[in-house]
């Protein structure tokens, strides 16, 4: 066999292999003459593979990489949004905490007046009038234990109010339906009545019937009872508060349960 010459355009192909592997002439008996390939370990392709290793580090560093600081006043602005968020949020409260201040009190010939504080000297952030006559629910509590439970429809569509500001209520005296309730401003002769048993921490009395100053006298004596009430919040549409006894034992002897539905 004759040596194999590159008669192309790519002769530099054939170049490169004659430049990396070594052609041998055989002798047969037939006197034809064949080529062998043979790789040439000492080339220069093994010097340039040589050249061409990456050097491997033989140890890795596993410290992680120090965390950059806050600057002082990134932490300073970060602390007074802080706050200003928290004052925005107590903002919406109901003014109410987890231990009220609750006071009955009507007319013996009138209804019955609900009005639930944080502090005896506070104004009442629930004030409601019942359609119940006075004279009925003393009567029921006279006999034992009172529910009373007062219901109000959820608007839909529409932003609605928070619980305690709901202006009319379906109200029910120990399962027994009993008209409707209004939701009151504290006017004067409310906030006088609140202000004569403010000195009062827990009892029931009579007071004088012209305690209001209007002539409202012809309806008889002015009756209260007046006690501390922890205030449960279920949800934003249920609440409950429960009379709180001085002595600690027994159940609650007036509970009122306030739910939207």
């Amino acid at each position: 066999m004759k040596t194999i010459t590159a008669k192309s355009p790519h002769d530099s192909s054939f170049s490169f292999s004659r430049r990396y592997f070594n052609w041998k002439k055989k002798v047969e008996d037939d006197d034809d003459e064949e080529e062998i390939l043979t790789f040439s370990s000492s080339s220069h392709f093994c010097e340039e593979a040589e050249e061409l290793r990456v050097p491997v580090p033989s140890q890795v560093s596993l410290v992680p990489a120090p965390r950059k600081k806050l600057p002082i006043v990134a932490v300073s602005k970060l602390r007074s949004a802080l706050a200003v968020f928290g004052k925005n949020r107590s903002a919406y409260r109901s003014g109410l905490g987890t231990r009220v201040v609750g006071t009955l009190f009507g007319y013996r010939r009138g209804h019955v007046h609900f009005a639930f504080q944080e502090e005896a000297k506070s104004s009442p952030a629930f004030l409601i009038e019942l359609a119940t006559p006075t004279s009925v629910l003393v009567r029921e509590m006279a006999s034992g234990l009172v529910r009373i439970a007062l219901e109000c429809e959820k608007k839909t569509g529409k932003k609605g109010l928070k619980l305690l500001e709901e202006p009319v209520w379906r109200t029910y005296c120990n399962g027994k339906k009993c008209g409707f309730a209004m939701r009151r401003a504290c006017g004067p002769g409310e906030w006088k009545v609140l202000k004569a048993v403010e000195p009062i921490s827990m009892g029931a009395g009579v007071l004088p019937g012209n305690c209001d100053g209007n002539g409202a006298g012809s309806e008889g004596e002015l009756m209260y009872m007046r006690a501390r009430f922890e205030r449960v919040v279920g949800s934003k549409d249920s609440e409950a508060f429960y009379m709180m006894n001085p002595d600690g034992t027994g159940g609650p002897e007036l509970s009122v349960y306030l739910l939207r539905v």
